[in-house]
Order: structure tokens, then sequence, then C-alpha cells
């Protein structure tokens, strides 16, 4: 397996696994092939802040992925350019699961993040998927809250 940083060429493979990841009543909305050209728009927009990472089988089938958001921060005396990295999506599809390519996949991110000057990287985690950041080194925080769109 190889884990890499994806371009533009991969946004169909992209655009297939978020679909996969998406609830039924998401994909019921919409075709995969007419994400993909959603999400190709979307990321000619969002390509500086949002980097994707793909995990590659032996051949060349793309089999997982992890977004990274990287975003700025409001400057600080001394530090004009402060950044903080989101990892979003990540999926693994079902029959490559298991091999610790979620992992790779947010190491890569998360270590990205940082190489660019990132101070702290979050993620939003599924309950079942928090063991597994735990054992990357992330940990829940007191200080880091959230309110509901609701």
């Amino acid at each position: 397996m190889d884990v890499r940083l994806a371009g533009r060429q991969d946004v169909e493979d992209l655009a297939h696994l978020l679909w996969l990841h998406a609830a039924p009543e998401e994909r019921a909305r919409q075709t995969v092939a007419a994400f993909a050209v959603d999400l190709a728009a979307w990321w000619s927009e969002h390509g500086d802040s949002h980097h994707a990472f793909v995990a590659v089988d032996g051949g060349s089938e793309v089999v997982g992925m992890a977004w990274l958001a990287l975003l700025p921060r409001v400057p600080r005396p001394g530090a004009p350019d402060r950044r903080f990295g989101d990892v979003q999506s990540v999926f693994v599809v079902p029959e490559h699961r298991g091999r610790g390519l979620g992992s790779t996949l947010v190491e890569t991110a998360a270590e990205h993040a940082v190489r660019l000057g990132a101070a702290r990287v979050t993620v939003h985690s599924s309950r079942q998927a928090v063991p597994l950041y735990e054992r990357l080194g992330f940990a829940s925080s007191q200080r880091l809250l959230q309110r509901p769109a609701e």
C-alpha cells in the first residue's frame, strides 16, 4: 500500500470514496458521477486550504482517503501566520480495513499539517474511531468546545 498526497487526477476516486462514506439518504440525492463534478468544482475553489491523501493498493486502486483542512488563525504579535489543521472524512473501503491504512492516512495528514505550520491538529470523530485517534496521540481537551448549529 502507498499513501500519497492526492492530485486533481484523483478527484473521481475521491468522489467515489466520499459517496461510499455518505449515509444512504445522502447517496440517494446524487449519483457518484454528478458528485464528482461538484467535488472537482469545490476543490478548485478550496484547493489552497484542503489537502486530500489517498491510500492506493498494490495496483492503482484508491482504497482509502483522508482530508486535511489547513486554516488560518488570527495573527498574534510575533506570529503573523498562525494555522491549525483539521483531519476530515477519513475512510477506508471495508475490504481493506484492519491493515493500518486509516492510521497511516491520519498520520500522514497530521504530519503534513505540522510541516506546513499548524500549531495543532484536530479531528471530529465518530465514537467507534476515538480509540484509533487516541492511539495516534489525539486527546480530548477541556478548552476545545463546540456549539451545534441546531
